[in-house]
C-alpha cells in the first residue's frame, strides 16, 4: 500500500486527488466508450478502504453527495406538471406497488430456496425491491429521456418507491428504538407522526405553488445570480426540512423542484444548474462506491448471481406485465421497466440497518452489497443502450401489450389527424418551434412529432396538429400516413457525442426508408462532424442550426450595412 500520510494530512488534498482520480479514470472510461456512472462507482471503490484507502474524511464526500442529490432531484421537480402528476399517477402508483409486492414475494422464495431463514430472506427481499431514483435519473437526463412518457411514468414509481423505502425504513427504526425503551407503541406512534408532518409539508408546498412562487421569483430573477442562489437553497432547505420530518432527502429536494414548476424561470434554473449538478452528482457515485467493501463478497458469489439475474430480468418483466395490463405499448413498458433493473444505495442502508439491530448477518450484508455492485454495473449499460436492446428483443415482447393498448393510444390521437400534410416535424424543443413558426409562415401545412406530453398538449391547445410519438420507436414511424408528405424534418435534441448507434435520427431515417417514402429528409446537426454520416444514411439536407444562423445574420448585416462596413478590401 503506497503511503498517503501527505493526502491525508488535509481534507482539501482528500477531495484533490479524488477529483483528480475521477478525471483520469473517466478519460479512461471515454476512451473505452463506457458510462460514466460506471467510471465514477470505480473512482469510489478504488479510493475506498478495500483499495487505495484515500479518502478518510468520509462525512465531507457524503456531505457534497447530499447536496448533488437535493439539486439533481429539485431540477426533476422543476419538470413535473401537476396535471401530468394526476394524469400519470395512477399507472406510477400501481406500477410502484405491484413491482415491490411482486419482487418482495418472489425474492423471498428465491431466499427460503437457497437455504437462507425466514428473517434474512425476508430483508434481502425488500431490500431487492429499491431501485436508484438518482442513477435512473441521471441517466435518463444524460440521454433526454427524462421528458418521455416512459421517462415520466419511471420516475413516477420511482417516487412510489421511494415512499415505500421511507416506510420501511421508518417502520424498522421505529421497531429499533420500541426495542431499546420498551414501548410497544413507539413504532406506531413514529409512523403517525411522519405522516402527519407529511400532509403538513405538503399542504405548506401547494399554499405556496398558489400565492408565493410566481411573484417571489419574479422579484428575485432580477438578479441572475441570486436567483441560482436562491434555487440551490431552496432545494437544500426542503430536503433538510424533510429529513429532519422523517422523509428522504430526495423527496425533500422534488418537492422543492415541483413548488417552483408553475414559475416562468424554470428553463433558466434548470440551464445554469445542470452543471453543478453534474459535478456534485460525482461525489454520490464516489460514496456509492466507498460503501462497498469489497471483502465481504467472496462467499456469495453463487446467491449474488441468482439474486441479479432476478433483479436484472424479472423486475423488468413485472413492470412490462403492469404496464400492458393497464394499456401501454410494449415497447414504453419495456423502456421504463429496465429503470428497475438495479437495486438501490438504500438497499444497502436497509441492510446495514437490519445489521444493527441484530436481524441479519454481514454475510447478508455482503450479498446485497455484491448484487448491487453488478446489477448497477449492467443496469447502467442496458439504460445506456435500450432502444437497441428493445430492437432485438421486440419480437418476444408481444405477450406484454394489450391488442388495443388504449391508454397510449389516446395520448397519440394519430386516428383523428386524416387530414393531409406537406410536412412532419419531430421535436418541439425551441429549434423545432422556429422551424414550425416558418414553414407554417411559408403556407406549408404542418403535422408536428414530439415524445414530452407536455409539449403535445400545449402545441394542441394552441391550434395546432400534433401527436405524441418517439422518432427512434420503429413500431410509431411505420404507423405513420406518409401520402402526400414532402418533408419529414428532425429537430430532436442531440446527445453531445455525436452520432452513435442509439441516435434517434439515424432510427428515424431508417424508419423512413423501410416504408418507401421518398419524399425529402431533413435532418437538424449541431457538429459538423455529424453531416457525412447523415448523409450516408439517408439525409436529404443538413441542417446546422449555429452555422445557418450566423451565414444568415452576415447576409443581413451586408444587406441592411453601407457596403464598406463589411468589405474587407477596404478594411
Amino acid at each position: 500500500m503506497p503511503d498517503l500520510s501527505i493526502i491525508h494530512a488535509s481534507t482539501f488534498y482528500e477531495l484533490t486527488a479524488v477529483v483528480v482520480l475521477a478525471a483520469v479514470i473517466g478519460f479512461v472510461g471515454v476512451l473505452l466508450r463506457q458510462p460514466m456512472i460506471v467510471s465514477f462507482i470505480a473512482v469510489g471503490v478504488l479510493a475506498g478502504p478495500s483499495m487505495l484507502n484515500i479518502v478518510e474524511s468520509h462525512e465531507h464526500i457524503e456531505l457534497l453527495a447530499e447536496l448533488g442529490i437535493a439539486v439533481l432531484l429539485f431540477l426533476v421537480g422543476l419538470k413535473l406538471d401537476l396535471k401530468l402528476i394526476r394524469t400519470l399517477g395512477p399507472v406510477s402508483l400501481a406500477t410502484g406497488l405491484g413491482q415491490v409486492a411482486f419482487t418482495s414475494a418472489i425474492g423471498y422464495l428465491i431466499g427460503i430456496a437457497l437455504g437462507q431463514d425466514m428473517i434474512t430472506s425476508l430483508y434481502v427481499a425488500v431490500a431487492l425491491t429499491f431501485s436508484s431514483t438518482i442513477i435512473i435519473v441521471k441517466l435518463l437526463s444524460d440521454k433526454r429521456e427524462v421528458d418521455s412518457l416512459h421517462g415520466r411514468i419511471a420516475v413516477g414509481f420511482l417516487i412510489v418507491q421511494d415512499l415505500v423505502v421511507v416506510l420501511a425504513m421508518m417502520v424498522l427504526s421505529a421497531f429499533g428504538i420500541g426495542a431499546q425503551t420498551g414501548a410497544g407503541d413507539s413504532a406506531l406512534e413514529h409512523v403517525g407522526s411522519v405522516l402527519i408532518y407529511g400532509l403538513i409539508m405538503l399542504g405548506f408546498v401547494l399554499l405556496f405553488i398558489r400565492y408565493l412562487a410566481t411573484p417571489l421569483v419574479s422579484r428575485i430573477a432580477r438578479s441572475q445570480e441570486l436567483l441560482i442562489t436562491f434555487a440551490i437553497g431552496w432545494a437544500a432547505l426542503l430536503a433538510a426540512i424533510g429529513s429532519q420530518l422523517g422523509f428522504s432527502k430526495e423527496l425533500g429536494g422534488l418537492l422543492a423542484g415541483i413548488s417552483l414548476a408553475s414559475t416562468p424561470f424554470r428553463e433558466a434554473i434548470v440551464a445554469r444548474l445542470a452543471s453543478l449538478r453534474d459535478f456534485l452528482l460525482l461525489f454520490f457515485f464516489i460514496a456509492l462506491g466507498l460503501q462497498l467493501d469489497l471483502g465481504l463478497l467472496g462467499s456469495q458469489l453463487v446467491p449474488a448471481l441468482i439474486f441479479s439475474v432476478f433483479v436484472l430480468v424479472g423486475n423488468p418483466l413485472i413492470v412490462m406485465a403492469i404496464m400492458g395490463t393497464m394499456g401501454y405499448r410494449k415497447r414504453t413498458g419495456f423502456l421504463a421497466g429496465l429503470t428497475v433493473a438495479q437495486i438501490s444505495e438504500f438497499s444497502l442502508i436497509f441492510m446495514a440497518m437490519g445489521l444493527s439491530l441484530g436481524h441479519v448477518s454481514a454475510e447478508s450484508l455482503g450479498l446485497v452489497t455484491l448484487v448491487g455492485l453488478i446489477t448497477i454495473a449492467m443496469s447502467v449499460y442496458m439504460i445506456t443502450y435500450s432502444h437497441r436492446l428493445y430492437s432485438q428483443l421486440e419480437p418476444w415482447l408481444s405477450i406484454f401489450e394489450r391488442r388495443k393498448p388504449y391508454r397510449e393510444e389516446a395520448l397519440e390521437d394519430q386516428r383523428a389527424e386524416k387530414q393531409p400534410y406537406d410536412v412532419i416535424l419531430f421535436g418541439l424543443g425551441r429549434y423545432g418551434k422556429a422551424v414550425a413558426y416558418y414553414l407554417q409562415k411559408e403556407g406549408f401545412s404542418l403535422m408536428a412529432v414530439d415524445f414530452n406530453p407536455d409539449e403535445v398538449r400545449r402545441w394542441r391547445n394552441q391550434g395546432h396538429r400534433v401527436m405524441y410519438g418517439d422518432a427512434s420507436d420503429a413500431v410509431f414511424v411505420s404507423d405513420l400516413l406518409l401520402d402526400g408528405v414532402k418533408w419529414v424534418v428532425a429537430a430532436m435534441p442531440q446527445h453531445d457525442l455525436g452520432v452513435t448507434h442509439e441516435d434517434p435520427r439515424l432510427s428515424l431515417i431508417e424508419g423512413l426508408k423501410q416504408q418507401g417514402y421518398t419524399g425529402g429528409i431533413a435532418v437538424c446537426a449541431q457538429q459538423l462532424g455529424d453531416h457525412n454520416v447523415l448523409k450516408e444514411k439517408g439525409a436529404t439536407l443538413i441542417l446546422l442550426p449555429f452555422h445557418d444562423a450566423a451565414e444568415q445574420a452576415v447576409a443581413r448585416m451586408k444587406a441592411a450595412s453601407p457596403a464598406s462596413c463589411l468589405d474587407p478590401a477596404k478594411s
